[in-house]
């Protein structure tokens, strides 16, 4: 054991990195329908390894902590902005119902077992996962009158003694909750109904799968058979091209020869068109009864689709027809236009469409053709794959300042935190992204990264530092306090979930088990949570309900020390 603890000692993120290989191992495995998760894996694989006395800076837990809270805001930004409506009101209710409960039920247990303020204030800490409660409680108890200093040492001690002793739980219990034990009993799939949700804040579009694409493309080229009776005939490619919006005849074949699309070139009678665009404007085209052939095996056509961010003042406002009928002007093939995202939402496309600023307008085409036009729309998007740092590292300044701001309330200071202050950060960058598309790129495979890995560490450090202090007291102190702390846990979250699904009606699944999470600040249920879903859709529910949670269970301490004292 003493090379091992010797070697943590040395080199403490080995053990870290163990703990996160072997949660995550752990955590695959199934009983029936309950998978235990990486994030309570990796919490209990931290409180074992933590036992050989593990020592990683804070620091560390609080950074990666943002990295992943922030990655979070970013992703759920869009929605969250477009979500707020009447029915917050009951999301917010919903966690003032979980944070009143959860005050009863710590001074239901402190007046059942004659428990000391101190102890009283850590078992709140720890149960309901809030560790701003040791500070605001510690500062109340050395404020107390009529009370000795070794008393108040005493009940400060206890204070870190309830957290240790139930903070393990506090944060297991509702990763277990939120993610098997409410979704078994309701008879939910996390998976499935996070999909339902995703698909309804984005108008119907499906949410796929990672592997997963739509067979039925929008996009595609389809090679048909003029006849004789055929309105094409006598016309080039550039005459038929410029009265299309989402098409192109891009290819003829004449005689077995492909034909480049050419000005001087008409169409005849048994001409074989090659045209690509959207399905069902092809159909629209050429007739549904046209004869479409086949291809010789090798036949190539090479079109790129650039997205460009509509910034032309003299676009704007236009329709899409007059958009296409200005980028053909000048072109021999033809441009069409095949996607417009306005605000992080495809819109459907049609002849009268009204451009907005910032639009993202798609056109396919030759990159000949789409250089001959893309000055006359806007900037190109940048690339899909590139991180805008500047905005990225901005972004995390703003959030841990944000987090750095302290006021009072009735006298209690309360300060924002790194955690929150980074989720306003994420949400608000999130949301300019989507408003300014040219703006702060971070790509949907980088802020999983950071989202995952600055989760994995976060729940690992936790497990770490506190196994050890956690097992010690347990053995110092009886499993009576392990238990209280269990029914602080379990209890309010029980109440709060049917009491938000039935009387204030929040019935959609994500949202309802969001409010949970969010309810109490369970940072490792939200993450069980977003593990599960495998989208941002709890993002918004969550963040109602933590932000007004931090505040509230902050007040608490001195509540509660108060209330007890006057026992």
């Amino acid at each position: 054991m003493s090379i091992i603890e010797n070697l943590f000692a040395i080199s403490p993120y080995i053990a870290l990195f163990i703990t996160l290989a072997l949660g995550y191992l752990i955590g695959k495995i199934t009983i029936g329908r309950f998978v235990l998760g990486g994030v309570a894996g990796t919490l209990i694989m931290g409180v074992l390894i933590g036992q050989f006395g593990v020592q990683i800076d804070p620091g560390v837990k609080t950074i990666f902590f943002a990295l992943f809270i922030y990655a979070v805001g970013y992703q759920g930004g869009p929605q969250f902005f477009s979500a707020l409506n009447r029915r917050t009101i009951n999301i917010l209710l919903s966690a003032v119902v979980m944070t009143v409960t959860g005050l009863l039920c710590v001074l239901a247990a402190a007046m059942m077992f004659d428990l000391d303020s101190g102890t009283a204030a850590g078992l709140a800490a720890g149960g309901l996962t809030q560790s701003a409660i040791i500070g605001t409680a510690g500062d109340a108890i050395s404020q107390l009158g009529n009370v000795t200093e070794e008393a108040k040492q005493m009940m400060q001690t206890n204070v870190a003694v309830g957290y240790a002793v139930t903070y393990i739980f506090g944060s297991l219990g509702p990763i277990l909750m939120v993610s098997w034990l409410i979704p078994t009993f309701m008879k939910w799939d996390i998976r499935e109904e996070a999909i339902k949700l995703a698909e309804k804040l984005s108008s119907g579009k499906p949410e796929l799968a990672p592997g997963q694409f739509n067979a039925l493309t929008d996009l595609v080229s389809r090679a048909y058979k003029v006849d004789s009776n055929s309105r094409l005939i006598g016309k080039n490619t550039q005459e038929v091209n410029a009265e299309l919006l989402d098409i192109a005849i891009e290819m003829i074949e004449r005689d077995g020869q492909a034909i480049e699309a050419d000005k001087s070139v008409s169409i005849c009678a048994d001409d074989v068109i090659i045209i690509t665009g959207r399905r069902e404007a092809i159909t629209q085209l050429v007739g549904v009864n046209s004869q479409e052939v086949s291809l010789p095996t090798g036949t190539t056509l090479i079109e790129e689709n650039r997205q460009l961010i509509a910034k032309d003042a003299k676009l704007i406002g236009k329709t899409l027809a007059q958009l296409k009928a200005t980028a053909n002007s000048d072109v021999i093939r033809g441009v069409y236009i095949t996607d417009v995202v306005r605000g992080g939402t495809s819109l459907v496309i049609t002849p009268d469409l009204t451009i907005n600023k910032d639009d993202i307008i798609q056109l396919t085409g030759s990159a000949k053709d789409i250089n001959r036009v893309e000055k006359n729309i806007g900037k190109r998007l940048g690339s899909a794959f590139a991180t805008d740092y500047v905005l990225f590292g901005l972004g995390m300044v703003v959030g841990l300042l944000i987090g750095l701001i302290s006021f009072e309330i009735a006298g209690i200071p309360v300060t924002i935190g790194s955690g929150a202050g980074c989720l306003i950060s994420g949400l608000f960058v999130g949301w300019l992204r989507s408003r300014k598309p040219q703006m702060a790129s971070l790509p949907l495979g980088a802020s999983n990264f950071l989202r995952d890995f600055g989760l994995a560490v976060f729940v690992g450090i936790v497990g770490l530092q506190a196994g050890p202090q956690a097992i010690d007291t347990i053995k110092e102190h009886g499993l009576t306090l392990l238990f209280l702390g269990m029914a602080v846990t379990i209890i309010p979250q029980i109440i709060s979930f049917f009491i938000s699904y039935y009387v204030l009606k929040i019935k959609n699944p994500i949202e309802a088990l969001a409010c949970v999470s969010g309810g109490r600040s369970a940072n490792p249920a939200f993450a069980a949570l977003l593990e599960k879903a495998g989208n941002a859709t709890p993002v918004f529910a969550f963040t109602v309900t933590y932000a007004i949670a931090n505040v509230l269970l902050t007040l608490w301490g001195p509540i509660i020390v108060g209330i007890i004292s006057t026992q």
